[in-house]
């Protein structure tokens, strides 16, 4: 811990030290990577909501704007966890910038409200598909930690935080001080994700999660294979086998609890309703 402001023991040498300290260890390239990560992934929420006047209109509820900003990302949070991990990493970022540049962009070119009131129904499109992105990024970068360690999650959640004064405070600067119209604010924004990728492809080292990953597929094919051998030992109830496979695979791994799902041929739509039924019980006990 840091010492307490104006202490007698306290000197700039000792905070050096102290900071120093308590950063050892942490890659760069990985805290700028899940810095990034976090920043892109909440940004465009910020500005979308920042804009809400501009997007409906003065005779349309700005309440609208946020409702279609969370309903899809808590939707996309609640369900996707039961089978986003059949996606790898790479095509999971590819897709979530895909899927928010085309709402940044539906939400850009559609006409403005004066237009018509159809066009207000685009926009709104284009914000469920920036929030659907946005859910299931958080998702699949708050699991990606689990490769990195904890210097991973700090930036990421330091740069979530960043998010909504970045977000609001370039919308509010490219609008009134640059002189920018709302059109090209949005179409601008719109280029943001493609920094995931970059971060992703281009910063991000990805030796540790091929790495782990290599490592728990040849655990995972050790298990399968002791397991037709240990057919007289005693069987381990559900509990225990769902512990094992979090431990072993992280948030969003498979564990060996998959494996053995994968031997026996179980129809992946029966687990994902197994899933669901297990999800419906922590809302109505």
């Amino acid at each position: 811990m840091l010492p307490l402001p104006g202490a007698p023991s306290t000197s700039w040498a000792m905070y050096r030290s102290r900071l120093r300290a308590a950063f050892a260890g942490a890659d760069p390239r990985v805290c700028l990577a899940f810095w990034l990560f976090g920043l892109i992934n909440n940004v465009l929420y910020v500005i979308i909501l920042s804009a809400a006047l501009d997007l409906v209109g003065p005779s349309s509820p700005k309440s609208a704007v946020l409702l279609f900003d969370v309903v899809p990302s808590f939707l996309a949070k609640l369900l996707a966890p039961y089978f986003i991990h059949l996606l790898p990493y790479p095509v999971r970022v590819l897709l979530l910038a895909a899927v928010s540049t085309a709402g940044m962009l539906l939400i850009a070119l559609s006409p403005a409200y004066t237009d018509g009131s159809g066009s207000v129904a685009v926009k709104m499109v284009g914000v469920m598909l920036a929030s659907l992105s946005s859910g299931g990024g958080e998702l699949s970068f708050l699991g990606l930690t689990h490769y990195y360690g904890e210097f991973s999650l700090a930036a990421w959640g330091s740069g979530t935080g960043a998010a909504g004064l970045v977000g609001a405070g370039a919308y509010a600067l490219a609008t009134t001080v640059l002189g920018l119209g709302v059109k090209a604010t949005l179409l601008a924004s719109a280029v943001l994700p493609l920094g995931m990728v970059v971060a992703f492809f281009g910063v991000l080292p990805r030796g540790a999660m091929r790495e782990l990953g290599r490592l728990g597929k040849t655990r995972s094919e050790d298990v399968q294979g002791s397991g037709r051998g240990d057919e007289n030992e005693s069987p381990r109830n559900e509990d225990e086998v769902a512990v094992d496979g979090a431990e072993d695979e992280g948030l969003l791994g498979t564990g060996k609890r998959s494996v053995s799902t994968s031997a026996t041929h179980t129809p992946w739509i029966q687990t994902f309703r197994t899933n669901i039924h297990r999800a419906r019980g922590l809302f109505f006990p």
